[in-house]
C-alpha cells in the first residue's frame, strides 16, 4: 500500500467485515494483500491517525479544482485523489488541445445558466454566484496563468496551450500537499456506524482491493459508470445518461464532396417526429461546419446538445433545416437574384452567382444540383420559377439526419445524479450526510463553449468549500474538547 492510503488504512478487522459485506452484496471481493500491523505508534502516527480524510473519485477539472480548495481552506485535512487514468485527460484535449477554460461573455448568472440545457433553471440561484467565469479566471490569473477572451467569448491560455492550466492546477495540488493516486479505482462505497465511508478500491488489475475510511467524499469522475455506481450504492437515483455533445450524420452522398466547407453564419433548425411544439432552443445561430459525414460546428453542437434527449429517443433520427443566408430575407434573397440575371444574363449560372450571399463555388453548385439547373444553362434561360426556388434552397434547406458521431474527445452526456438530490449551495448529499458530488457525475450539461468546464469549477470550489469548512470546524472542535480535558 502506498503511504498516503496507508495514513487511513483500516485495521485487519475491517478488512474481513468488508469482505463479508462484499459477499452478502452479490459481489466477490479479490483476495486481500496482507499486511502486517502493529498496536504501538509514535506520537506522529497518532496524529496522522486523527487526521480526518477526504477522498476525491476523479482527478478531472472538477476534482482537483475541489481538492486544491477544501486543502486551501483545511490544511489538516488528508487528501487524497483517485484517478483510475490520466489526471486532467479532458483538460489536455478540449478546445483542440488549448482548454476552453471557460466563457468570458456570459458574466451575469441568469444568463450564464441559459447556456445548460440540463440545469438551466436550477442553475440560477446562487451556483454560479458563488463561484462564477469572473472567479474562474481571477483565480487562474493569481496563479499565473494569463488568459484571453476570444470574440465568441471563449477564454484560453495566452499560450495556446491546455498544458498551462493542467501545470498550474497540478502545481497547486503538490504544493497543498494534496495526495494523488493513479492507476486505482473506487469500485464499492458504503456508509459507517461511525458516520464515515468504507471504500473499496481496485487496482487496474483487479488482483486486489484495497479497502479504506474517508470522512468525506467528493465524487468527480465525470460520465464514467465509477462514479454512477458509487452514486447509486449510497442511495442516488441516476437519469440514464445519454450523449450531448456531437456531430450529426447526413444522409447525403453529394454532401461528402463539400467537406471542409464552413458557413461563417447558418440558422439551424432541428424537427423530429415525436417533438410537435416548438422549442426556441432547437433552432440555433452560428458557424458550421460540411464534414465527410455531414454537419459540424458550434451551431450544430448547440443543436445536439438542446436535443440530445430527443434525439436520444428517436435513434438520432430526423430533419435538419439549414438557413444559409440568415441575414436576409427572403424577398431580398429573390431580388438579388434577380437582380444577378439581368446582369449576367450570357453567363452560365453555374460559373456566376451574387457575391452578397457570402458563398464558395463548389457549394453554390451543389444548391443548383439540387435544382436539376447544373450544366450549361444560362441565366438567360433561368425562369422565375426557377429564382424562387434557388431563392428558397437557400432559405431553407432541408437534410435528413441519420445518426450522430461523436465530437472529437471531448464526449459530453446529459443525465447523472439529478439535482434535486443534492444542494447546490454546498454541493452536498441531501440523502447521504458527507457525501459530495461536481462536475459531470451530476445531470448537467452544458453547449460549447467553455460551459462545461465552468460548471466543474463552480461546483468543484463549492464542494471543497463546504468540505474545507467542515473540516476545519471538525479540527477546531478536536482542538477544544483536549484543552479542556
Amino acid at each position: 500500500m502506498s503511504l498516503p492510503l496507508a495514513r487511513f488504512a483500516l485495521h485487519y478487522r475491517l478488512f474481513s467485515e468488508a469482505a463479508t459485506t462484499g459477499k452478502r452484496n452479490g459481489r466477490l471481493i479479490s483476495t486481500l494483500k496482507k499486511r502486517k500491523f502493529t498496536s504501538t505508534a509514535t506520537h506522529r502516527d497518532k496524529h496522522k491517525a486523527s487526521e480526518e480524510v477526504l477522498v476525491v473519485v476523479g482527478a478531472g477539472a472538477a476534482g482537483v479544482y475541489g481538492a486544491i480548495r477544501a486543502k486551501t481552506l483545511a490544511p489538516n485535512l488528508n487528501v487524497v485523489l483517485i484517478e483510475k487514468a490520466r489526471p486532467l485527460a479532458k483538460v489536455k484535449v478540449s478546445g483542440g488541445g488549448r482548454c476552453n477554460v471557460t466563457n468570458g461573455h456570459c458574466v451575469e448568472t441568469m444568463m450564464l445558466a441559459e447556456n445548460y440545457p440540463r440545469g438551466r433553471k436550477e442553475l440560477k440561484g446562487a451556483f454560479f454566484n458563488t463561484h462564477g467565469p469572473v472567479d474562474t479566471m481571477t483565480w487562474f490569473s493569481d496563479h499565473g496563468v494569463e488568459l484571453k477572451t476570444e470574440d465568441d467569448g471563449r477564454v484560453f491560455p495566452v499560450s495556446n496551450s491546455s498544458s498551462t492550466i493542467i501545470d498550474c492546477l497540478m502545481s497547486e495540488s503538490t504544493r497543498l500537499g494534496v495526495s494523488l493516486q493513479t492507476g486505482k479505482a473506487v469500485i464499492t462505497a458504503s456508509p459507517t456506524d461511525g458516520g464515515k465511508f468504507l471504500l473499496g478500491i481496485e487496482k487496474r488489475t483487479p488482483s486486489s482491493v484495497e479497502y479504506v475510511e474517508a470522512d468525506y467524499l467528493l465524487i468527480a469522475s465525470g460520465n464514467g459508470k465509477q462514479g454512477y455506481s458509487l452514486a447509486s450504492q449510497l442511495g442516488h437515483s441516476i437519469v440514464d445518461p445519454v450523449p450531448s455533445l456531437f456531430t450529426f450524420k447526413i444522409e447525403d452522398p453529394q454532401l461528402a464532396d463539400l467537406s471542409g466547407i464552413t458557413f461563417p453564419k447558418v440558422k439551424a433548425k432541428l424537427k423530429t417526429e415525436n417533438v410537435q411544439r416548438n422549442i426556441p432552443q432547437l433552432t440555433q445561430v452560428g458557424p458550421v461546419l460540411v464534414t465527410h459525414w455531414g454537419f459540424s460546428g458550434p451551431a450544430i453542437l448547440r443543436l445536439s446538445a438542446w436535443g440530445a434527449c430527443v434525439l436520444s429517443r428517436t435513434g438520432y433520427k430526423g430533419t435538419l433545416i439549414l438557413d444559409f443566408t440568415p441575414d436576409l430575407h427572403i424577398e431580398d434573397v429573390k431580388s438579388i437574384l434577380t437582380q444577378h440575371k439581368n446582369k449576367f444574363v450570357k453567363q452560365k449560372v453555374a460559373n456566376s452567382y451574387p457575391t452578397e450571399f457570402g458563398l464558395v463555388k463548389r457549394f453554390w453548385k451543389y444548391i443548383l444540383g439540387r435544382q436539376d439547373l447544373l450544366g450549361d444553362i444560362l441565366w438567360a434561360s433561368i425562369s422565375k420559377d426557377s429564382l424562387v426556388s434557388i431563392a428558397h434552397m437557400l432559405k431553407h434547406c432541408d437534410f435528413s439526419v441519420k445518426g450522430k458521431s461523436q465530437y472529437k474527445d471531448e464526449f459530453v452526456t446529459a443525465g447523472g445524479v439529478p439535482l434535486s438530490e443534492i444542494s447546490l449551495n454546498t454541493m452536498e448529499s441531501k440523502i447521504q450526510s458527507r457525501l459530495f458530488f461536481a462536475g459531470e457525475v451530476l445531470n448537467v450539461d452544458g453547449i460549447t463553449g467553455g460551459f462545461n468546464f465552468q460548471n466543474a469549477w463552480s461546483g468543484g470550489y463549492i464542494a471543497g468549500t463546504s468540505i474545507g469548512k467542515q473540516a476545519g470546524s471538525a479540527k477546531l472542535c478536536e482542538a477544544n474538547s483536549v484543552s479542556t480535558f
